[in-house]
């Protein structure tokens, strides 16, 4: 499984989206986007409108990752959008298998997420049912902050993957920036999200490329 850079919107300047993507779209493989409602976890971000947007700037796969409390409400919408992938988080309150199931029948790909505070025992119901589990890196206290517990976690994740067999990606996000894929890939992710690490920078194409050139292994 050959690794990829997703890259995430969440911390590029909005109101020049299709200009930030187009700097990125040479390096990135997928563009990933945070969708929060602020009820499951702060802070309210963007949604299916601006999923259509970016959708329009970029034929890069779209990856929408829903920290909602009822995310089934939004595939419809997330599904005219054009959003190629789907990532629900285990720590929501409603089930996720009709969610999975609905997002599947939609033609999406699918995926579930945990946080540092969920059990890694969390994921082991879905595996069977997801192209990808995301390791979120960064705690709710700390958002942003690349935790060095998370480096264990992508470790257990590959290994619960793999000794299934299964053809599931191992993403990982927050936090991270050229050192921390390292020693993510290193753990045996295979999808590293970059949000900050990239449009943070005064040159987001560098940035870009120079993660690019870690994720591919100077491919």
């Amino acid at each position: 499984m050959v690794p990829t850079l997703s890259a995430s919107i969440l911390a590029a300047d909005l109101g020049r989206l299709a200009e930030q993507v187009k700097l990125v779209e040479l390096y990135a493989d997928e563009f990933h986007v945070d969708v929060m409602d602020a009820h499951l976890l702060p802070p309210l971000t963007i949604g299916p409108v601006v999923v259509a947007s970016l959708r329009r700037a970029t034929d890069r796969a779209v990856h929408g990752h829903l920290l909602v409390e009822s995310p089934e409400g939004l595939l419809d919408e997330l599904t005219e959008a054009g959003a190629d992938v789907v990532t629900f988080a285990l720590e929501a309150p409603s089930a996720l298998a009709p969610a999975i199931r609905k997002a599947r029948g939609s033609g999406m790909g699918v995926g579930v997420s945990f946080g540092l505070e969920t059990p890694l025992a969390a994921i082991e119901a879905h595996l069977e049912e997801v192209d990808r589990i995301t390791v979120v890196c960064s705690s709710v206290e700390r958002p942003g902050v690349f935790d060095p517990d998370a480096v264990r976690r992508i470790e257990a994740a590959r290994t619960a993957v793999d000794r299934r067999g299964l053809p599931v990606k191992v993403e990982v996000e927050g936090g991270i920036g050229v050192d921390e894929a390292g020693r993510c890939l290193g753990a045996g992710a295979s999808v590293i999200v970059a949000g900050s690490a990239i449009f943070g920078t005064d040159d987001p194409a560098r940035a870009a490329r120079e993660l690019a050139a870690v994720v591919k292994g100077g491919a």
